[in-house]
């Protein structure tokens, strides 16, 4: 089984701007799904959500996700985390986490400019502490 220890997974997760694509299950017990930004932080992976979305409503009320990060380039690779579901609605980590995010994706210059936008009332930190990863890595070669 993967890991986080694994620096192999570690870079992947963490080099350059792939998105994560995160899934729940709905309400109605629909399954859905939606690409997101994230960082790694320490044993988690980190982004954040609306807290009156459906994605933040179901988080919060299944305590739990799956994620997957792709390499859509051959030879292909993925990492697929299954974990827990914490949340935090702390503002000062909203507005850390959402500058942290916004500058993997955006570009430091702008990592303020996108904590100040995405850290505000009504938005959470979402972290994913794994259970279980799977990784592959050159899966066309």
């Amino acid at each position: 089984m993967a890991s986080l220890s694994d620096d192999r997974v570690r870079e992947f997760l963490s080099t350059g701007t792939r998105t994560g694509k995160v899934a729940w299950v709905a309400a109605n017990g629909a399954p859905h799904v939606a690409p997101i930004w994230f960082v790694v932080d320490g044993d988690d992976l980190v982004f954040n959500t609306g807290s009156g979305t459906g994605k933040g409503r179901a988080l919060a009320r299944e305590g739990r996700a799956s994620l997957v990060v792709d390499d859509q380039s051959p030879p292909y690779s993925f990492v697929k985390v299954d974990g827990t579901i914490s949340l935090s609605d702390d503002r000062d980590e909203v507005r850390r986490f959402a500058a942290l995010i916004g500058g993997r994706y955006m570009g430091a210059d702008r990592a303020e400019e996108y904590g100040e936008r995405n850290g505000v009332p009504g938005e959470l930190v979402v972290r994913l502490h794994p259970t279980k990863m799977t990784a592959a890595f050159g899966v066309a070669d």
